[in-house]
């Protein structure tokens, strides 16, 4: 049982990781170095995105972005605000979860090695084949096996939420340099 609440609590911490790593169905990173290659024609680097982005998978969000970008000025900048909000939700998704998992696995952890540690004694008073030291000896030992697999439990969802919190930072960034770059793309040309 505690094996299954830590290996539970670490996949829904991961879970957390892919939504702060892939917030969206295009790499900002790569749509930058593609806008960057096509920077001599703002047109055809819009149309050569906008095909890219039929090929993704769930391009929703950066086709609203897009669309916005595209706007009259005067709304403009509040739809593109409004894709940025989103895209803020996206990345802060689920960003509980991981603590919350390793504290239910640290409190699971301890609630089931007393669990059989008092299972353990009752028995082992009831079997009269090992010495009252001997069967404390195994009892606590294993109390804390049952107690060690939910501190690792824990220690993972821990590392996922350090992990992940300084990923959606970074793609935060990463992402802010994107619009940033496609707004000065999207700029109509002075006449």
């Amino acid at each position: 049982m505690g094996l299954f609440i830590a290996v539970s609590s670490v996949v829904a911490s991961a879970m957390r990781l892919r939504f702060a790593l892939v917030p969206t169905s295009l790499d900002p990173d790569v749509v930058e170095r593609a806008l960057t290659v096509w920077r001599a024609d703002r047109a055809t680097a819009l149309v050569r995105l906008e095909r890219a982005l039929t090929d993704a998978e769930d391009p929703e969000w950066e086709r609203n972005l897009l669309e916005a970008l595209r706007a009259a000025p005067d709304v403009r900048t509040a739809l593109v605000n409004e894709q940025l909000t989103e895209l803020d939700y996206r990345l802060k998704r689920w960003v509980r979860v991981p603590r919350v998992c390793a504290s239910i696995c640290t409190s699971s952890g301890f609630l089931l090695a007393a669990t059989v540690l008092r299972v353990s004694l009752t028995e082992a008073t009831d079997a009269a084949g090992l010495e009252g030291g001997q069967a404390v000896d195994a009892a606590v030992f294993q109390a804390i096996n049952v107690a060690a697999i939910g501190l690792a439990g824990a220690a993972f969802c821990i590392a996922i939420q350090m992990r992940a919190r300084t990923a959606a930072a970074s793609r935060a960034e990463a992402f802010d340099h994107l619009v940033q770059r496609l707004e000065r793309a999207t700029e109509p040309t002075p006449a």
